[in-house]
């Protein structure tokens, strides 16, 4: 029996997609041998690359001047790679809004000249800037955010005024796939796959054309963007188990619908979590402005922590797992993916009320 598995990533994926790997394992379409072991330049993983592409760009309405790379070394790689790419000579602002932008900041300091423009960590990553809080600079190679930060559960529903002509470069590690984003507001997106695309180690890069050909001449063959959209992501060999596994995601998501139809579902899910917080009369509390609570990380803590251990140990016995919070902020964390089905989180607020009704 699998559990209800709440982790923030590696996180969960749909039981039908695994199956259908489980199926394929040893012999993938009558080869003779799972997708894992076949060449990455032959014509059968071709095909399930090139697939797996054209079903994301229909999923995400990716525009024909955006390239779709499938790279390695997760989002957290990228912090270096995008300033190595796209820097140019010139400054970059970054806006704070919790731990992963925090440390995108920091790691492109070791490239050259960044900028933070804004930050809300004096209020401890609970809310996001107001705009008469930035300064952005109109100059800027790249405005970089992340749209929601896992650690702290902040949502962007709105993006920032970016200044005419400056690219917005987003991290969506932990909300892609989750609702529909108009593309052609960014200039580059990324994602490490292990939340809502598949398994940890494939990170997607979505970058507008005009946005290559800009990498420092020291940046790495394997680590340019142009060099890696010239080879169709397979300069090296690409992870070609996550490409594969990403490519079965991308295609449960459009049988379920689309990703107008998956948001409705994120957010059915999210309500139930957030109304049981607020109507436990303070026993949990959510520290996050409500204007941009996230959907798919939610941080909660006990109104006494020395419950916590009791309440964790409660969900282990009810076959939920992934709920203790990170070090850095404590109390739990409900990360609640496309994955996350409704009676999971059902079972989690039953859990919640039962709890407070027997500790409050």
């Amino acid at each position: 029996m699998r559990i209800f598995n709440f982790s923030a990533g590696p996180a969960a994926l749909p039981t039908a997609v695994l199956e259908q790997v489980r199926d394929e394992l040893l012999d993938w379409h009558g080869t003779g041998m799972g997708i894992m072991e076949m060449s990455h330049r032959g014509k059968d993983f071709t095909g399930v690359i090139n697939e797996a592409e054209a079903d994301l760009r229909e999923l995400m309405g990716i525009p024909s001047n955006y390239r779709v790379l499938f790279l390695q070394g997760g989002a957290t790689q990228q912090f270096a790679q995008i300033p190595m790419n796209l820097l140019d000579g010139r400054s970059a602002d970054y806006i704070v809004t919790g731990s992963w932008s925090k440390k995108a900041y920091k790691e492109a300091q070791h490239t050259g000249s960044v900028r933070l423009a804004g930050s809300t960590e004096g209020d401890g990553f609970t809310r996001l800037p107001g705009a008469a809080e930035l300064k952005l600079d109109p100059t800027a190679a790249y405005l970089h955010i992340c749209t929601n930060e896992t650690i702290h559960g902040v949502e962007m529903f709105d993006l920032p005024e970016v200044p005419a002509g400056v690219p917005l470069v987003a991290d969506m590690s932990s909300h892609i796939l989750s609702r529909p984003m108009d593309v052609s507001r960014y200039g580059l997106i990324y994602a490490g796959a292990q939340k809502n695309i598949g398994p940890a180690g494939l990170v997607l890069v979505i970058v507008r054309e005009d946005l290559l050909g800009k990498a420092s001449a020291s940046t790495p063959s394997v680590m340019n963007y142009a060099t890696m959209a010239d080879n169709g992501s397979m300069l090296n060999t690409p992870p070609t188990f996550g490409i594969y596994l990403a490519g079965l995601i991308f295609k449960n998501l459009k049988a379920q619908g689309g990703l107008a139809v998956v948001e409705q579902a994120n957010i059915a899910k999210a309500k139930r979590v957030y109304d049981a917080i607020e109507g436990s009369g303070g026993f949990y509390r959510n520290p996050v402005a409500a204007d941009c609570r996230s959907r798919m990380n939610v941080p909660f803590t006990l109104s006494n922590p020395a419950l916590d251990a009791e309440f964790l140990a409660e969900a282990a016995e009810r076959r939920l797992a992934g709920l203790k919070g990170h070090k850095s902020v404590g109390g739990m964390r409900a990360s609640i993916y496309n994955a996350m089905s409704l009676d999971g989180v059902g079972a989690l607020v039953d859990l919640m009320q039962d709890f407070a009704a027997r500790k409050a």
